[in-house]
């Protein structure tokens, strides 16, 4: 019996239609200035909630008012144009009609988590890695979620354990990395290419033939 359904966010319920990746402006603008860029920036900014000023201040990146502006004015752009896919809320309210505890979990920077609970009210768990200080695929995030869901999953389908479920479109952070938590993991491929292609197709799936 699947008793909790976990969502990835953006490229599973949401999608950025006009994308200005502000962050990562930022983030040149401090090579410009001679900060040596460091993979480990992009995975900072989501585990740290924050915002631009402030994260230009942590990495040393000075920004002149006319800067800040425009980076501004980037983050306001993209994030008026998420949008939740067609399929995003009808699967959701599917799930909740049997009864199945939604979840949202996802690796983001602090802006953009009150635009996924806004187009995305009153779910039951909300593990946002800027909130938590955690990126998927830390084990710690899937447990993160499911403490907040109230169910421990069991490791084995059709097991009399209670089961949590999880999709998104990243194979490693939300196929491959939730069974280190027992939590059975689903791709979603909107391209066609393999997995799952809809979210409709998932959760009828669920309902139909494992509840």
């Amino acid at each position: 019996m699947v008793d909790g359904v976990i969502f990835d966010a953006f490229g599973t319920l949401l999608e950025i239609q006009n994308r200005q990746n502000p962050y990562r402006r930022l983030l040149r603008l401090g090579s410009e200035q001679g900060r040596a860029a460091s993979p480990d920036d992009i995975r900072w900014i989501m585990a740290h909630s924050r915002g631009l000023e402030e994260t230009a201040s942590a990495f040393g990146i000075k920004l002149e008012p006319a800067q800040l502006i425009e980076l501004r004015s980037a983050l306001d752009c993209e994030l008026e144009s998420i949008l939740c896919f067609d399929d995003a809320l009808p699967a959701i309210k599917r799930l909740r009609e049997h009864g199945i505890k939604v979840g949202v979990c996802s690796n983001l920077a602090g802006p953009y988590c009150s635009k996924v609970r806004s187009l995305l009210p009153g779910l039951d768990a909300y593990a946002l890695s800027a909130e938590t200080g955690v990126l998927k695929p830390d084990p710690e995030m899937y447990r993160r979620v499911c403490a907040m869901l109230d169910i421990f999953p069991g490791q084995v389908m059709g097991s009399q354990t209670a089961q949590v479920v999880m999709i998104g479109d990243s194979k490693r952070c939300d196929e491959h990395g939730p069974r280190s938590f027992g939590i059975v993991g689903h791709h979603l491929d909107r391209n066609g290419g393999g997995g799952v292609r809809s979210l409709i197709e998932f959760t009828h799936s669920l309902t139909q033939v494992l509840r």
